[in-house]
């Protein structure tokens, strides 16, 4: 990764934003899918690709009180998987994937889930931000993961201009303090669902409106 230089206004720009985040939606490490286990939060996070968190909890309420163990969902009918969890949408790809993955994780690594960006990726349906989810919940490794929300809100901060989410990433792990990472994660999902939403962000209502570019921009066309 070559780092791109970062001036200093911008990196007092990015450390106020950090604060006001901080001080807005605390420092507390979370996430907002349920699961009691590495596993269950793997799956957990193949089934939220293209789903909100909210539905995926309601699914796996009832998913992993049927299928109780890694070796449950390696052994799964796929039609039957299909429909238990077919309300996350793309279920008949997820189904097939979450099968694949388990009977990997048994074959290759016991039926643990790896750390390693690498090992993780290697697992049918897991990309970087599932791994990062992964690395960052399960075993507190700084990571940055770029879902809907990170992406939009980081673009609109100025922190990238980039589309793709693995540019995205490594832009955020170029410009952030590396302890900040995985809160940078917790603090912008919140406040994405709250305020700067895809539709209709509540700019005047934004705490971090003095520092965002989206809004000055915006401010810009009114006059």
């Amino acid at each position: 990764m070559v780092k791109k230089r970062i001036t200093k206004k911008d990196r007092e720009r990015m450390e106020r934003i950090l604060e006001i985040l901080n001080r807005e939606y605390g420092t507390h490490m979370r996430t907002y899918l349920n699961h009691e286990n590495a596993w269950q939060l793997l799956i957990a996070t193949i089934l939220s690709a293209q789903c909100t968190d909210a539905r995926v909890n309601m699914v796996t309420k009832d998913l992993f009180q049927k299928y109780k163990s890694i070796e449950d969902f390696a052994n799964a009918d796929l039609a039957e998987l299909e429909q238990d969890i077919h309300s996350t949408g793309f279920y008949r790809n997820k189904a097939k994937n979450i099968i694949a993955c388990a009977k990997r994780l048994l074959l290759e690594y016991h039926g643990e889930v790896p750390k390693e960006i690498e090992e993780l990726t290697t697992l049918a349906g897991v990309g970087r931000k599932t791994a990062n989810v992964i690395r960052g919940n399960i075993y507190n490794e700084p990571s940055i993961v770029v879902d809907t929300h990170v992406k939009r809100i980081s673009k609109r901060l100025g922190f990238t201009k980039e589309e793709d989410p693995v540019k995205i990433e490594f832009d955020l792990m170029n410009l952030l303090p590396k302890e900040h990472w995985i809160l940078y994660n917790i603090q912008i999902i919140a406040h994405g669902r709250s305020i700067c939403t895809a539709r209709n962000p509540k700019c005047s209502a934004c705490f971090l409106k003095d520092d965002c570019l989206y809004y000055k921009g915006f401010e810009k066309k009114k006059k």
